[in-house]
C-alpha cells in the first residue's frame, strides 16, 4: 500500500483506502470506548464497590439484629427473671428503720456463739451508687469453733452481711483468739437519699 499519495485531510476521508478507513475507525472506536470507561464506567465500578461493602455491613448487622429478634423471648424471660432475684436482692438490704435491728441481730449472733466483744463500733455510712454501706469494728475473743458459728450465724440471718479485713491473733488464754474485723451491712437508697 502506498501511503504518499493518500490525502491526510479529514474532510477527504471518504476518499481513503479502504484499509485506512477501517484503522481509523478502529482507532476512533477504542479512542471512544477508552473514553468511556474511563469517564462514566470507571466511577460506576468504584460505586459498586462501596455498595457492595456497605452491602456486606448491612448483612452483618441484619443477622446480628436477626438473631437477637429470633431469641427476645429467651431474652426478655432473662431480663425478667434478672429483675425478679435483684427485687429478691434488695430486699436481704435493711432500710433505714431495719439497721437498728440489724446491728442488735450481729451482736446476738457472736454472743449466741460464745464470742465476748471487746468492740462494736458501728461507723457512719458511706454512699455508693444505689446503696450505703454500714461498717461495724468489730473485736472479739472465742475460740476458732466460736469464730465459724459467728460467721455462719451472720450468713443466716436475713440480711445482708458481710466480714472484711479479718485476722486472728493468739489471745492470752491458750484456747482462745482474738478476732479483729469489720462487719459490713448494707441498705438501699431510695429517692430521698440521693
Amino acid at each position: 500500500m502506498n501511503l504518499e499519495g493518500i490525502n491526510w485531510d479529514f474532510n477527504e476521508a471518504g476518499n481513503w483506502p479502504a484499509s485506512i478507513k477501517l484503522a481509523a475507525i478502529v482507532l476512533v472506536s477504542v479512542i471512544l470506548m477508552g473514553a468511556w470507561v474511563y469517564y462514566d464506567t470507571l466511577g460506576q465500578l468504584d460505586d459498586l464497590k462501596k455498595v457492595e461493602n456497605k452491602e456486606a455491613s448491612l448483612k452483618k448487622t441484619f443477622e446480628n439484629k436477626q438473631a437477637k429478634a429470633v431469641n427476645l423471648s429467651a431474652y426478655k424471660q432473662q431480663l425478667n427473671d434478672m429483675q425478679k432475684q435483684f427485687g429478691a436482692m434488695l430486699q436481704q438490704l435493711p432500710n433505714k428503720t431495719q439497721i437498728a435491728d440489724l446491728l442488735v441481730d450481729v451482736s446476738q449472733a457472736g454472743l449466741a456463739s460464745g464470742l465476748e466483744f471487746s468492740l462494736f463500733q458501728p461507723s457512719g455510712e458511706r454512699l455508693k451508687d444505689f446503696y450505703a454501706e454500714k461498717p461495724i469494728r468489730l473485736t472479739v475473743v472465742g475460740s476458732y469453733h466460736e469464730f465459724g458459728e459467728f460467721v455462719s450465724n451472720l450468713a443466716a440471718l436475713p440480711r445482708i452481711v458481710t466480714l472484711h479485713n479479718v485476722s486472728l491473733t493468739p489471745s492470752d488464754k491458750s484456747d482462745r483468739m482474738t478476732m479483729d474485723a469489720t462487719a459490713k451491712t448494707y441498705r438501699y437508697l431510695d429517692e430521698n437519699d440521693k
